[in-house]
C-alpha cells in the first residue's frame, strides 16, 4: 500500500501541474493538488517500513487525509456535474481539476479500505 500511496501522490502532482498549465500558468491555486500529492508521497515513504505498527499508522493517516480531501471537495463534484450539463463557470478548468481531485481521493480511499479489510481478515485467519 505504501507504493500505491506514492503513486497516488505522483498522480496528484501531475494533476496540479496539468491544472496550472491549463489555466495559463496564471493561477497558482491550481497547484494545490500537487501540494497534497507531496504529502501523500511523504506518507508513502514513511509507511514503507518493516515495522507493522508504523506502516499501519502512516497508512491510516494517509487514508484519513484522502477522505477529508474527498469530503471537502464534494461541492466541486456537484459543480462538475453542473458544468457537464452546460452551466457557466468563470474558470471551468478549475472546476474540472477539483472534480478530478475528488474522484482520485475517492478511488484511493476505496483501495485503502479494501486493503484494510483484507489485512484484518488475514490477521484473524492466523
Amino acid at each position: 500500500m505504501a507504493k500505491l500511496t506514492i503513486g497516488f501522490g505522483i498522480l496528484l502532482i501531475l494533476l496540479g501541474v496539468f491544472g496550472f498549465v491549463a489555466t495559463g500558468s496564471a493561477h497558482p491555486t491550481a497547484l494545490i493538488p500537487g501540494i497534497i500529492g507531496l504529502f501523500f508521497i511523504l506518507f508513502g515513504v514513511m509507511a514503507n517500513s518493516e515495522n507493522p505498527k508504523k506502516r499501519m499508522l502512516w497508512m491510516h493517516i494517509s487514508v484519513t487525509v484522502a477522505l477529508l480531501v474527498f469530503l471537502g471537495t464534494i461541492p466541486a463534484d456537484i459543480d462538475t456535474i453542473r458544468l457537464s450539463r452546460g452551466a457557466f463557470f468563470a474558470h471551468p478548468a478549475a472546476v474540472e481539476e477539483k472534480g478530478a481531485l475528488s474522484l482520485l481521493c475517492l478511488i484511493y480511499v476505496l483501495f485503502c479500505v479494501r486493503s484494510f479489510i483484507s489485512a484484518r481478515r488475514a490477521r484473524l485467519a492466523v
